[in-house]
């Protein structure tokens, strides 16, 4: 196992759709690490997440992600949280001594994203509405474990992907 000091780890939160997981990939491939989607490894070993909302409740999930995400810190990588992962004070303490990467979207732009993505927690008559106040019961916990700030809304998830390894590779 490599030390603290030589391992590369960067961690990106955020609400629901602001480009998580489609710009971890790409910081990943960019700085020559893993890429690891917390959610994907919940849903991996214990099904989709909207089953484990429906059959176990939130509680339970969160307490699957918790597990996911001390995992996937002990590895080298660029790792995913999914958007509510900061509402639990145990994940906001493990993401302490790693760098974390808020990923923000304004709601005009995240409002294609969201439109049919089966989110449980955006279930209902107005998605956009009810994450507009998902974000904001959110967004203090995202500014909590925070090291710095990208916004996904109008600029191209390339070039977003390609200045967050570089502010990743100046942090060595």
């Amino acid at each position: 196992m490599t030390s603290e000091a030589e391992r590369l780890t960067l961690v990106l939160v955020g609400p629901m759709a602001a480009g998580k997981t489609s710009i971890g990939r790409r910081v990943a491939r960019r700085l020559g690490v893993p890429f690891v989607d917390t959610d994907k490894r919940v849903a991996a070993e214990h099904g989709p997440i909207p089953a484990i909302f429906a059959e176990h409740g939130e509680a339970r999930f969160r307490e699957w992600e918790r597990a996911a995400v001390a995992t996937a810190l002990d590895e080298d990588g660029v790792i995913s949280l999914g958007g509510g992962a900061v509402t639990d004070a145990d994940t906001r303490a493990l993401l302490q001594r790693h760098p974390v990467v808020f990923l923000t979207v304004t709601p005009e732009a995240v409002a294609d994203r969201i439109a049919g993505t089966g989110r449980p927690l955006l279930d209902g008559e107005d998605p956009l509405s009810r994450w507009r106040s998902i974000f904001e019961e959110r967004r203090a916990w995202y500014d909590e474990v925070a090291t710095t700030t990208f916004d996904t809304s109008r600029r191209p998830m390339q070039r977003i992907a390609e200045d967050i390894a570089s502010w990743r590779r100046e942090l060595r």
